[in-house]
């Protein structure tokens, strides 16, 4: 890769931070407004269109970086000088300025003979797995202190953003999601790059290279981000309002108990009473009041109790609605474990691999 085409990759990855920033996360909040779709749906639709744009993005970039070596000689990164030499020669005939009159021809004939004498030589090739065609000519070798102070760089970069991108409490379920991420990101680059060979099988991504693999996670990770923002967004319950509706909830069934048992008290107290100089009934201040003229039924304990029953059951009903919202939210803090496993998990795979 040139200057040129260095500094236009850069361009590129700046420019598609602001497109995720500024076009991708309005139109996936547009997506997740409240009342636009089902609750389900919109989940759904959201992660479908964020899965869209990143795949067409990524797709077009690949498209615009062209073939790796590999695919240009129409090989496995897992085959051997023979076959590799077998290609180039199936290659080199059918492409050679003096056979084919193509005027692309010579253009196509220089790539495979660089690729070819790339390939073939074991050390550049081992350059070019983990750095690219920026390393061959870089002359770029595997240094851990120079690795180290690239990568810090990187995360640390990207770990202020996504820090300053989700302040608040409404973004708090985001930041774990995208810090979690973030560090997975890193374990598995800090294993693909510090693993002799390629650390995956041979099936998975047979004719990429390792610097491919890296180059893709960070593609993906703007569009994860701002996924994560929107869904979290969309997603955020807040516990302290659900605790405030559950103690109000609380507070008006005491009040009912306490009501209610007045009035059996003043019921029991106008048996034991005799009945007085008529029948007494419950004002809705709670206070007993006689009424005069035609006899009424009287307020007996058991009426009361029934009363004081069909009570309970409405305000229990709300109390357990509140207590379902806050249990349903209050299950997401496990999520948190994920952040610190992964935390854990890194450093044993960084151990493991420093062996």
């Amino acid at each position: 890769m040139s200057d040129t085409e260095q500094d236009s990759g850069d361009l590129s990855g700046l420019g598609g931070f602001f497109f995720y920033m500024f076009i991708i996360h309005p139109c996936t909040a547009w997506i997740l407004r409240p009342g636009r779709f089902e609750r389900k749906k919109s989940i759904m639709y959201a992660i479908a269109f964020l899965a869209a744009v990143a795949a067409i993005k990524s797709g077009i970039e690949m498209q615009q970086r062209g073939p790796n070596y590999y695919a240009v000689l129409g090989v496995s990164r897992s085959s051997n000088p023979l076959e590799i030499k077998r290609a180039y020669r199936r290659l080199s005939l059918e492409v050679h300025p003096d056979k084919n009159p193509s005027p692309e021809a010579s253009d196509q004939f220089d790539k495979i003979k660089k690729a070819y004498d790339t390939l073939m030589d074991m050390e550049f090739r081992e350059v070019y797995n983990k750095f690219g065609d920026e390393g061959i000519k870089a002359n770029k070798r595997y240094d851990e202190t120079q690795f180290l102070i690239e990568l810090g760089v990187f995360y640390v970069t990207w770990g202020f953003m996504i820090f300053m991108l989700t302040l608040g409490k409404r973004n708090s379920d985001a930041r774990n999601w995208t810090f979690t991420g973030l560090l997975v990101m890193l374990v598995l680059e800090v294993t693909i790059m510090t693993t002799v060979g390629n650390p995956f099988p041979t099936w998975l991504f047979p004719t990429w290279a390792e610097f491919e693999v890296v180059w893709l996670l960070h593609s993906l990770f703007p569009a994860f981000m701002n996924g994560c923002r929107s869904l979290g967004a969309y997603l955020y319950v807040d516990l302290d309002a659900q605790t405030r509706q559950l103690l109000l909830a609380l507070q008006e069934q005491g009040k009912d108990i306490l009501l209610v048992l007045r009035d059996v008290q003043i019921g029991v107290q106008s048996i034991q009473s005799g009945g007085g100089g008529g029948p007494r009934v419950v004002a809705g201040d709670g206070s007993a009041a006689m009424l005069q003229g035609a006899p009424l039924p009287r307020a007996t304990p058991t009426g009361k109790i029934r009363e004081l029953q069909d009570r309970l059951q409405t305000s229990n009903t709300n109390v357990a609605q509140a207590v379902r919202s806050l249990k349903s939210d209050g299950n997401k803090s496990s999520s948190n474990m994920g952040f610190y496993l992964m935390i854990l998990g890194y450093i044993i795979v960084s151990y493991v691999f420093n062996q």
